[in-house]
């Protein structure tokens, strides 16, 4: 059959079909469905949601806030800096998590982080599709962005900024093409997100980059380009609306300065390591790399197209992704539909030769012929989210076992959290610390958490020599009077602690190691207190 005649008869089958189309999915809703199976699913599933303990906090935090209806001016969570100045920069995010699990548990915190991190990749895929891309190139880049930003699949704010980039960029890029008033809800959408996560600032960049590369294509525009100032005074302008909408916060201007100044802090760029160039030692990271080198070999055709503002935001997002590996996500986002379009273009260019049946020719008609009706929706994802909403699944019990001391916690929940409200300080790693607060705020306190935003150098420094065994260690825990220590079996310290006569071992497994003080000479032991025998407490 001519492939001119295919869109016609699938229009006359499409009209005399028994089946409605919105109980037929769209290859865009199959994506969907897929992505959600394979986040929940799939190896370890809901496990890899939480496996960060900031989620803990997060948690918390959110519950602080509905229940004293105020956002937090000062620390809620530790002895090392109790009642310091802290920004809880992404409170929006806090409640929604807090209420989130006040409500189903954990369960409604990981499902909800499934849902957007899956909306947030068919969402991308449709706007490689809206951008020009054809159904093949747009489906790979799409699993290649899934696949390079899945390190960071965890929930975490960092979610809504998935979504909300896309999002933006793909208004933005709409509104490039064909001006209209819909391009000013940026600025409360801006707002809003403010108050969600920091990645706020990624779409000021690109906004500005936007502006920037409108600017420069009027600066070699020839004399008497009619509007060629147009487009600047415009992005401009909406860059300066975003940016003082980004104000509407509980902290004001004094956000913006906590950001900046963590975002400058050489000690947070050389010990988080987020923030530390990416490892290119995994399957995420090479498909990163891959699309990294698609998105700079796209850079000359840019140039010579006058696509300045594709091109800057390519190389700057590209620097970004490669000095930080917490931009790699965003690099994604904002290379992957440049990438997919362009090569399509290029593909089309090269491919009109082709003969009908030729292989090429085939392909090529093929990709034009399934794009049909990729980007409808039907009726099968929504009734999928009710039935996950419905499922009698009560989630997960608690953080997942064999990446948090759940096991050595439960066992020796009332020596670290007493009945008589004494709060024993308690030493362990900043990610066990989140844990901690997840299980037992507000009636116990930590050291160090995931917040190094919060605690800075003084303190990093001092948990960087505990967490080494480095010389002085000794004197640290003096200088901070640590009564219990729960830490990783694998940690230099654990070793030292076990031959250091101040200290005893109270509890032990593979994962973790409990020390509690030894009391000293001529006083009785805590009467309460018990042995371990490899991890089985004796009575």
């Amino acid at each position: 059959m001519p492939t001119v005649l295919v869109p016609a008869v699938q229009s006359a089958i499409r009209r005399h079909s028994p089946v409605p189309r919105w109980l037929i999915p769209s290859l865009s809703d199959c994506l969907f469905l897929a992505l959600l199976v394979w986040v929940f699913a799939v190896g370890s599933g809901w496990t890899v949601l939480l496996a960060d303990g900031d989620t803990g906090w997060h948690i918390r935090t959110g519950e602080y806030i509905l229940d004293t209806r105020s956002v937090p001016a000062r620390d809620l969570f530790s002895f090392s800096k109790a009642g310091q100045p802290w920004f809880a920069w992404e409170w929006g995010s806090d409640v929604i998590f807090g209420a989130l699990h006040r409500a189903w548990g954990l369960k409604g915190v990981v499902v909800l982080s499934g849902l957007l991190l899956s909306l947030s990749a068919t969402l991308l895929f449709r706007y490689m599709l809206w951008r020009g891309a054809n159904l093949l190139a747009a489906l790979l880049a799409t699993l290649l962005a899934a696949g390079a930003s899945t390190v960071h699949y965890l929930a975490r704010p960092h979610i809504f900024t998935f979504l909300g980039l896309t999002a933006a960029l793909w208004m933005l890029e709409r509104d490039r093409r064909r001006p209209s008033g819909a391009v000013w809800w940026l600025v409360p959408i801006t707002a809003l997100w403010t108050n969600l996560h920091g990645g706020f600032l990624a779409w000021l960049a690109c906004v500005g980059l936007v502006a920037a590369g409108c600017a420069w294509g009027a600066a070699v525009a020839p004399r008497g380009t009619p509007h060629r100032f147009s487009p600047v005074r415009r992005y401009g302008l909406l860059a300066g609306a975003c940016t003082a909408a980004t104000l509407a916060n509980p902290y004001g201007w004094r956000l913006h300065q906590h950001v900046a100044n963590y975002l400058r802090s050489d000690w947070i760029r050389q010990v988080v390591e987020e923030f530390q160039s990416p490892r290119f030692r995994s399957e995420s990271m090479l498909q990163f790399e891959i699309l990294l080198f698609a998105g700079l070999a796209m850079i000359p055709v840019f140039f010579s197209r006058r696509r300045f503002a594709d091109m800057l935001l390519v190389l700057f997002w590209a620097h970004s992704a490669l000095v930080s590996a917490r931009h790699v996500p965003l690099y994604a986002i904002i290379a992957a539909p440049l990438v997919a379009a362009e090569a399509s273009r290029l593909w089309a260019a090269w491919s009109a030769g082709f003969g009908r049946k030729s292989v090429g020719g085939v392909l090529r008609d093929c990709l034009r012929d399934f794009s049909t009706g990729v980007e409808r929706s039907s009726i099968w994802v929504p009734v999928v989210l009710a039935c996950l909403a419905a499922w009698p699944w009560d989630g997960p019990p608690d953080f997942p076992d064999n990446k948090f001391p759940v096991t050595a916690v439960r066992r020796n929940a009332g020596v670290m959290a007493p009945a008589d409200g004494a709060r024993p300080r308690i030493l362990t790693s900043d990610q066990w610390g989140d844990y901690l607060i997840y299980r037992m705020y507000p009636h116990q306190r930590v050291f160090v958490d995931g917040r190094s935003d919060f605690y800075g150098p003084a303190i990093g420094r001092d948990y960087l020599v505990l967490l080494n065994g480095a010389p002085g260690w000794a004197r640290i825990m003096e200088q901070y009077r640590f009564d219990l220590a729960l830490l990783p079996a694998e940690w230099p310290l654990a070793q030292l602690m076990m031959c250091h006569p101040a200290w005893q071992v109270r509890y032990q497994d593979r994962q973790a190691v409990v020390f509690e003080r030894r009391p000293p000479a001529g006083l009785n032991p805590n009467p309460n207190s018990t042995e371990r025998i490899h991890g089985e407490p004796t009575e």
